[in-house]
C-alpha cells in the first residue's frame, strides 16, 4: 500500500454493535418503535415507526457520537474534539463532549439553520460558521483539529460511528422481528450502514432501501454509476450531502437493495402528514423515508416496513412554511384577487359571501396604485381558508355568482 493510499476500514461486526449498545446504553435513548394504523391505511402497507426524533439532541446522531467519544484516549480527551456538521451530529458530540468533560470545537456551514447553531452553542461547544458547503466546513475543521491537536469526530465515514449507528437497528429489529423491509434515510451513509449491518446479520433476507432528496443524489449517482448533480436548496439539509463515505458506499453496495429520490414536495407532504397524524414533529431528513414509501406504493404494498423517522431538528419558521405550503396543496387557504369598486361596503359585502359559503378570511390586502385600472377601483387581495380544494372551488364560484370579479393568485 503507497503512502498516498487510505487503509481500508473494516465492516463493524455484529459483535461491535452489541458492544456499542451496551457501552452507551442508559446514556443515549432506547426510543419507541410503533405501528401506525394511519399510515398504513395511506401508504398501503404496514407502517413501523422509529422514533429517533425523540432523542435528547432529536436525531440517532446521538448514538454514534457517543460510542467514538468513549473510544478516545484520556490523551485523546485531554487534547478535545472538532467535528463539522449542518446540525444533528454538531450538537450529538456538542452534548455529550460536554457532559463528560470534553473540549469541542464545531464547523457549521454558513446555511446551517438557526436552531441547530444554538443548540450547538447551547451545549457548550465553540462553533464556527464557515464556507457555503458541508465540504468547506468540512476543510475548515479537519485543519482546526491539526492545528490544535484534536481529534477529528466524522459524521459518519468511521467503523465506531457506523457501529454506533447500527444500535438503533439492533433495536428495530428486537422490537419488531417480523418486518420484512427498512428505509433509511442517507445523508453521508452512517445511519442506512449500521443499520443494514445489524439488521442483516439477524435476518438476512431482509430488504433494505436509501432514499435521498432529489437535489442531492450523491449516493445514488455512486451506487448506480449516475451523474445527477448535487445543487440547491432542499428541506432535507441533513442530508444534503455531495460526497459519501467510503465505508458507507462499501457497506450500502453489498446490503442495500435500492435507493429512491424524493422530491421536496414529497418530503413537505410527509412533515405534514407525521405532524398531523403522529403529532410528532420531524424534519426534513428525518421525513424522507415515508416520503419514499408513499411515492413508492408499488414496492411497498403489502410488507411490513421499518420507516426511521430520523430527527426533529426543524426550524420553527421552515415547519410554519411547510405547513402552509401544505394547506395551500390541499386547497385548504387560498388566495384571490378581486377587483373592487373603491367604496366603502364592498369589504363587508365580501366578508358576508365569504362566511356565508362556510370560509374564513385569514388576511386582507388593498392594491391602489395600478394604473391601469380607474382611480375610483382597486384591487382586493382576500387569503381564505376553506374545508379542502371542493370548497374552496364553491367560495369562488360564490363569489363570482354575487357579482364579483374574481381573479386566482398563486399561493406562493
Amino acid at each position: 500500500m503507497s503512502a498516498q493510499q487510505k487503509p481500508v476500514a473494516p465492516f463493524p461486526t455484529l459483535d461491535d454493535i452489541r458492544a456499542a449498545a451496551k457501552r452507551i446504553a442508559g446514556t443515549v435513548e432506547r426510543t419507541p418503535m410503533r405501528h401506525s394504523t394511519t399510515l398504513s391505511e395511506i401508504a398501503g402497507c404496514e407502517i413501523f415507526l422509529k422514533f429517533e426524533n425523540l432523542q435528547f439532541t432529536s436525531s440517532f446522531k446521538e448514538r454514534g457520537a457517543l460510542n467514538k467519544l468513549l473510544s478516545l484516549t484520556d490523551e485523546q480527551r485531554k487534547r478535545g474534539v472538532a467535528a463539522q456538521s449542518a446540525g444533528n451530529h454538531a450538537q450529538a458530540v456538542a452534548y455529550h463532549a460536554g457532559r463528560l468533560g470534553i473540549s469541542a470545537t464545531i464547523v457549521m456551514p454558513e446555511f446551517t439553520p438557526f436552531i441547530k447553531i444554538k443548540h450547538t452553542r447551547d451545549f457548550g461547544a465553540r462553533v464556527e460558521l464557515y464556507g457555503a458547503t458541508l465540504s468547506d466546513a468540512f476543510t475548515r475543521a479537519n485543519a482546526i483539529a491539526q492545528e490544535e491537536g484534536r481529534t477529528f469526530i466524522h459524521p459518519y465515514d468511521d467503523p465506531i460511528i457506523v457501529a454506533g449507528a447500527a444500535t438503533c437497528g439492533l433495536e428495530m429489529m428486537e422490537d419488531f422481528p417480523d418486518l420484512d423491509t427498512l428505509i433509511i434515510p442517507i445523508g453521508g451513509g452512517g445511519i442506512i450502514s449500521g443499520i443494514a449491518l445489524a439488521a442483516k446479520a439477524i435476518k438476512p433476507s431482509i430488504e433494505i432501501y436509501g432514499v435521498q432528496a432529489k437535489t442531492y443524489p450523491s449516493m445514488y449517482d455512486v451506487i448506480k454509476g449516475a451523474d445527477l448533480p448535487c445543487v440547491g436548496q432542499s428541506v432535507a439539509e441533513g442530508i444534503a450531502v455531495k460526497q459519501p463515505g467510503d465505508l458507507n458506499r462499501r457497506i450500502v453496495a453489498e446490503h442495500v437493495k435500492d435507493i429512491f429520490l424524493v422530491r421536496e414536495d414529497d418530503i413537505e407532504h410527509a412533515i405534514s402528514d407525521l405532524l398531523a397524524i403522529e403529532k410528532t414533529v420531524v424534519e426534513g431528513a428525518g421525513a424522507a423515508a415515508f416520503a419514499a414509501v408513499r411515492a413508492n406504493p408499488d414496492v411497498f404494498r403489502g410488507k411490513k416496513v421499518g420507516v426511521l423517522l430520523s430527527g426533529g431538528n426543524i426550524d420553527m419558521r421552515l415547519l410554519s412554511n411547510v405547513v402552509l405550503r401544505e394547506l395551500a396543496r390541499e386547497g385548504r387557504m387560498f388566495s384571490v384577487v378581486i377587483e373592487i369598486e373603491d367604496r366603502p361596503g364592498i369589504l363587508a359585502q365580501i366578508a358576508k359571501v365569504v362566511g356565508e359559503a362556510g370560509g374564513n378570511i385569514l388576511e386582507v390586502t388593498h392594491n391602489r396604485m395600478l394604473m391601469d385600472t380607474s382611480a375610483k377601483s382597486a384591487m382586493l387581495g382576500v387569503m381564505i381558508e376553506a374545508q379542502d380544494s371542493k370548497h374552496a372551488d364553491s367560495i369562488r364560484a360564490q363569489l363570482v355568482a354575487s357579482g364579483f370579479k374574481v381573479k386566482p393568485q398563486d399561493p406562493s
